[in-house]
Formats: C-alpha cells, sequence, structure tokens
C-alpha cells in the first residue's frame, strides 16, 4: 500500500511541476489571479477603458522652482500645483528647486537655479520631461542678466539629457498687476525660449491670477494667501489646472524621451 501511495504522490508531483512549468513557458504566473491583477489596477490608465492590457509606464517627469514650486511656510512639495499637475495628467514627479531662488536669486542657501539642477537633479536618470518654472524671485535683476542665466541652464540640460523634453513656465505672480521688472524677465525668457525652440508657458499672458486679494478683486481673493504672493491650497489646484491645460495643448501631457 504504501509503495502504491508513493507512487501516485511521485505522479501528482510531476504533474504539478509540469504545469508550473507550462504556465511559465507561455508568460503566465501562478500568482497572477491573486497579486499582478489587483496591482496593475492601481496605476494610471487602467481599468474597463484601458487599451486592451498593453499599459504604458507613466512619464516621468522633473520640476525645478522657487516657493510656487516646492512649497512656502505651512506648504508642503507634494501639495504644491507642482504635485497637482503630475495627478491630474497621471506623472511620476520629482520635484527640485528651492524658495527664494531663480535663474540669478540664489536664495538663503546661497544656490541659484544651475547649482540646484546639478545637486538635485543632473545627476538622474534622464526623465520623460523637465518643467523649469522661474523668474519671480528674478524681478529685480537685470531682464538680460536673468536670460543669459536661464541660457546656461537650459543648454546644460540638454547636454546632460539630450532626449527630454524641456517646457519653460514663466514668472507666476500673486496679483493680476505684476511690476515691471517682472514683465520684463518674462518678455526676456519667452524671448529666450523662442530662440532655443522650447516651449514656453506664460501665466502672466494668459491672466492666471487677476485681481489682488488685498483689495477682494478677481480670482486672488480666493486662491492667494494673505502674503499676496503665495497661492493658497485652492490656488495651487487650479493652477494645475492651468498648467495641465497648457501642457496638453503643447501635446506634452504623455511625454516620452526622444531616442
Amino acid at each position: 500500500m504504501r509503495s502504491c501511495r508513493a507512487r501516485r504522490g511521485a505522479a501528482t508531483l510531476v504533474l504539478c511541476l509540469s504545469l508550473v512549468a507550462v504556465l511559465t513557458a507561455t508568460g503566465c504566473s501562478v500568482l497572477a489571479g491573486s497579486v499582478h491583477k489587483p496591482a496593475a489596477a492601481d496605476g494610471p490608465g487602467s481599468g474597463a477603458g484601458g487599451d486592451g492590457g498593453s499599459r504604458k509606464a507613466p512619464s516621468v517627469v522633473m520640476f525645478l522652482g522657487d516657493s510656487y514650486t516646492v512649497g512656502d511656510r505651512g506648504v508642503q512639495p507634494e501639495t504644491t500645483y507642482a504635485a497637482a499637475t503630475a495627478r491630474l495628467l497621471g506623472w511620476q514627479v520629482v520635484i527640485g528647486g528651492r524658495a527664494g531662488t531663480g535663474f540669478v536669486a540664489q536664495g538663503r542657501g546661497r544656490e541659484p537655479f544651475l547649482r540646484l539642477f546639478e545637486s538635485q537633479l543632473g545627476w538622474r536618470p534622464a526623465p520623460d520631461m523637465l518643467i523649469v518654472s522661474g523668474g519671480h524671485n528674478d524681478w529685480r535683476y537685470p531682464a538680460p542678466q536673468v536670460a543669459a542665466a536661464a541660457h546656461l541652464l537650459l543648454e546644460r540640460v540638454r547636454q546632460r539629457w539630450p532626449g527630454t523634453h524641456i517646457v519653460l513656465l514663466g514668472p507666476l505672480w500673486g496679483t493680476g498687476a505684476p511690476v515691471p521688472g517682472a514683465i520684463a524677465v518674462r518678455d526676456a525668457l519667452k524671448n529666450l525660449a523662442g530662440r532655443l525652440a522650447i516651449p514656453f508657458v506664460d501665466p502672466i499672458g494668459e491672466q492666471w491670477i487677476t485681481g489682488d486679494r488685498l483689495t477682494g478683486t478677481g480670482n486672488a481673493a480666493r486662491l492667494i494667501k494673505k502674503d499676496r504672493t503665495h497661492p493658497n491650497p485652492a490656488g495651487h489646484r487650479y493652477v494645475a489646472t492651468r498648467l495641465a491645460a497648457d501642457v496638453k495643448r503643447l501635446g506634452l501631457a504623455h511625454p516620452a524621451r526622444k531616442g
């Protein structure tokens, strides 16, 4: 009896091993029903309205910016417009930069954008797209100086990551009436972007923010903090919708690194 049971057990074991081998050879997994499918369903673009199972990896997008991008006092990077835009478009996002900085402005850390790019982002694998958002803190500097510093940064990015898409996001402003220095910086950055064939998004020109919180006018009254400069949580979400719309218009909602 023991011999019969042993033979039956050995036969069952061989059958199980053969089944596993067949599943492996055909690309199937014995864990697919309990682990793989639910995990896949959690990703962006999945579900019944998907592409028939050939789900693409989300785009990797990096931001480099000032306090609008990384957060000001009481605001964390994961709640800024940068993170909110990534959520809207299903990106994997890396947020770099520091409050008070710009292309020329160094902030408290004495590091303008170029140094921050090198220390925070430039050593990483190339992303699909980099969005550089700046100019707000540069309004006190001569516009040609700001444009020259921006040119150096953008060329460094192109040299480091040749296939990465770049978008230049002009100065963000907390009222509908930016100071002349901010307008001059915006114009210089826009002209630079045109010369370099880099897409430029213009929050001032598109009037993302209107009116003034101080006077209770325009959308600034509900989107900007008491400092008349930085967005509140609703403001960050609103800026994200504006940026996402412009990125879609540029055909970069789902960027893929070239090459």
